[in-house]
This record gives structure tokens, sequence and C-alpha cells, in this order.
């Protein structure tokens, strides 16, 4: 292939990509019911090829699978929110003590250690806004659910889920079939490989992230319940919910759980055990959960979380929350594939000629407690 081929070819590619994200990009509002269901697709299609292993055909072991996780789905969310509204209840008719609490105990003690003015802090106003900022939000959201396009728009997408997901998961082995066969012939070996090294990371990361999420939803939940805490169970839905993000849900459970201690029972013994459930709890997390679900397949620094689900949420919204993880689980991939082909390209492995504007100094360099140590340069200079 002459170079101007190969030049040709690698701008078409590149307008390929371009092209394939500036959908994504246009098409995000209405992208969110596709991608929850393309999520489900893939995070089930291992269910139905088992199934398809014994013996059964696609469609009847799709519809086995798709049954018994909607059944799941539905049994879960009949527990469930009924739970999450008590819990909510309890909470809006203990927020005036939560108030009560911050306005007398909280804000003297800051302004006791902190030595403020008192003045800083005019408790009467700060309640007063947090009412109001109560009511508003009372307000929107009265607003939005009797707003009927928002109530058709709801209801399109929660009919849209389960029948998308239906047929990307009977289709499923055809569209990568049919997506393999679309690759230029030139890099569908590399691509090929590329998606099955993603795909065991996300098979790690989505299904092993959603059982630690599920057991420390649990965990703490029952734990703090146990303790007497009696938001417990709304605290650990919380905390196991955001604990996909590294430290999130352990720091804002421990937080809620601590206030709500303090404001419920305001003694040493519940303080005590709040900090043990979430000290066993991370242990728990730390050595015992994300080793055996996750593992080391993932090897995302938080700090690169943190930003992963922020950009997301800042370009795509929802979407680009629900998608940052498993995306850059994916773009960790190609990090690593770029990684190793930099170090096998020519610009990494030749070695330069010597710099023969580098001339030859000495440096002493003192430290105290120990001897000069003297540091020779080098140069080809006579």
């Amino acid at each position: 292939m002459s170079i101007s081929q190969e030049t040709s070819r690698r701008w078409q590619m590149l307008a390929i990509i371009i092209t394939i994200g500036l959908l994504v990009w246009l098409l995000a509002p209405v992208l969110m019911p596709f991608a929850v269901a393309a999520m489900l697709a893939y995070l089930s299609d291992p269910l139905a090829d088992r199934l398809e292993r014994l013996g059964l055909g696609r469609t009847l072991a799709v519809s086995i699978v798709f049954v018994v996780l909607i059944l799941a789905i539905a049994a879960a969310l009949l527990l469930l929110v009924p739970l999450i509204a008590r819990q909510i209840e309890n909470l809006v008719l203990n927020f005036p003590r939560y108030l009560e609490w911050g306005r007398d105990t909280a804000l003297p003690w800051l302004q006791a250690k902190l030595h403020l003015d008192p003045k800083a802090f005019d408790t009467d106003r700060l309640v007063d806004q947090i009412k109001e900022h109560l009511g508003s939000i009372g307000t929107v959201l009265g607003t939005i659910s009797r707003s009927s396009v928002s109530v058709v728009a709801w209801l399109t997408n929660l009919v849209l889920i389960p029948v998308v997901w239906f047929y990307l998961l009977r289709d499923w082995d055809r569209l990568v079939a049919w997506v393999d066969r679309m690759l230029p012939r030139s890099v569908q070996p590399t691509v090929e490989h590329l998606a099955r090294e993603s795909d065991s990371v996300l098979g790690a990361f989505v299904r092993g992230q959603l059982l630690v999420m599920l057991a420390l939803a649990i965990y703490y939940g029952v734990a703090l319940t146990l303790v007497g805490i009696s938001v417990g169970p709304l605290i650990g839905m919380v905390a196991g919910l955001l604990s996909f993000v590294p430290y999130l849900g352990f720091i804002t459970g421990f937080a809620a759980a601590i206030i709500a201690s303090l404001v419920q029972h305001g003694d040493w013994t519940h303080l005590l055990m709040v900090v043990g459930v979430f000290v066993i709890g991370q242990l728990l997390e730390g050595y015992v959960l994300v080793p055996r679900l996750v593992g080391e397949k993932i090897g995302l620094h938080p700090v690169a979380v943190i930003f992963a689900v922020l950009a997301g949420g800042y370009l795509f919204g929802f979407l680009g929350v629900l998608l940052a993880l498993p995306a850059a689980s994916v773009i960790l991939v190609l990090l690593r594939y770029l990684a190793q082909r930099y170090r096998l390209s020519d610009l990494y492995t030749e070695k330069g000629a010597p710099d023969s504007v580098i001339a030859e100094v000495d440096v002493t360099v003192h430290e105290e407690g120990s001897a000069p140590v003297t540091v020779a340069g080098h140069s080809d200079k006579p």
C-alpha cells in the first residue's frame, strides 16, 4: 500500500470515529433508555448463553432469563419502594430535630473551636433559607409530576427499556457478529483483541461492582438499624449506591450516620458503635468484597474514577454518569494498548546521539549530617 493510500485510509477511519462520536453527543438526550437496555442485555447475555449450552433455543433461553430477571426486579421494587418511602417520611418528620441540633449544638461548637465571630452564623436566617429551598424543591417536583410531557416521557422510557432489552438480548450474538463483519479487515484483529480484553474488564467491573454495591447497602442498612439508627436503611442504601466511586460511599454514609447518631442518641456509646460499623465495612469492602468480586482487572485510580463521573455527567448528563465507569474501563484498555505500541515504536526504542550542548559540570551537593556528594556531568566538548 502506498503512502497516499495509507493516509487516505487513516483519514477515512478518523472521519468514521468522529461521525459516530458526534451522533452519540447529539442524540444523548434520547439514548438513555437504549443505553440502559444495552447494559441489561450485556449483563444478562451470559445467562442466556448458559441455557443455550444446555440445549435450549436462543429465543426460549432469552425468554426464561428475561422473565426471571423482570420478576426479580419487580419483587425488589415492591420491597424497596415502601421501605424508601418510610425512611424518607421518617427523615422529613425528624428534620426539625436535625435543624435544632445544628443550630444549638454543631454551630456553637464550631464557633468555639475555630474562634469564629458568633455573628458570622445567622442561624435563624440559615434555617429560613433551608425551609425556603425545601419548599421550592417541593414546588418544582409538584410541577414536574403534573407536567404531561414529563409523565409521557417517563412512561415511554419505562416501556422502552424492557422492550429494547428483550430484542437486544435475543439478537446480541448476531449484533456482535455484524459489527465484526463491518470492521475494516486491516484493523479487525486488533479491534477483536481489544474488544475481548474490554469484555473481560467490563465483566469484572460491572457484575462485580454491582454485587459489591448490593452487599455494602445490605450490610450498612442492617448494621445501622441494629445499632439503633432510625434512618439506617436509607443511609445504607445511599452508601452502597455511591460506593462505585472509591471512598465516596464511605464518607457520605459515615458523615450521615454520625449526625443521625448525635441527633437521635447524643451519647458516646452509639457514636462508637457507628464508627465500628463503618470500620468493619471498609475492611469488608477492601479485603473481601472487592478482591473476590471485582479483582484487580480495572486498576482505575480513585481520581480517575471521580474525573470520569464528573466528565460524563457534564458531557452527557445522567447518561454520562451511567456509562462513565464502563467507558473509563474501556479507555483504560485502549491506553494500555497504546502504551505497549509506544514502547515498541522507534520513538521510544531508538537511542539518540549525545547532546553536544551539555557541558561537563561538577556539582557538589551539601546535605546536613552527611559528607558532600559530587555529581559529574559529561560532554563531548574538548
